[in-house]
């Protein structure tokens, strides 16, 4: 069966502040700039690509950001992979058990292969 997967590189919507944390404003308007992308699309599973993000959210700010999801649902109704670094995988692992306790199907991996693979099914 075909999977439709939409890659969504998350540099170009999340910038670092000064102090290196990055903005949470910035990181919502990745999950509208997403839910805008997957408009008017069917079954569609999101692959948003989190290697090359300067700066990390807290971990209030993540639990917020799974919060926030309820908001762009039709999005994120499939599966979604978070790619990250191995040196983030705790916060993106985090970020996808937040979002887990909303009833989204969210995963973080470190590697492209292993996200793909969820994502398709295999």
């Amino acid at each position: 069966m075909p999977t439709n997967v939409k890659i969504i590189r998350s540099h170009d919507f999340v910038r670092a502040r000064p102090d290196g944390h990055a903005y949470l404003d910035k990181a919502e308007e990745l999950l509208h700039e997403i839910a805008q992308a997957g408009h008017g699309l069917e079954d569609f599973e999101v692959l948003v690509d989190t290697r090359d993000v300067s700066g990390e959210l807290s971990a209030t700010d993540l639990w917020t950001l799974a919060e926030r999801l309820i908001r762009y649902r039709g999005a994120f109704a499939q599966r979604t992979a978070i790619l990250c670094p191995l040196e983030r995988f705790d916060h993106a692992r985090f970020f996808a058990l937040c979002a887990e306790h909303n009833g989204f199907n969210i995963q973080a991996f470190s590697s492209y292969e292993e996200a793909m693979e969820f994502l398709i099914g295999a």
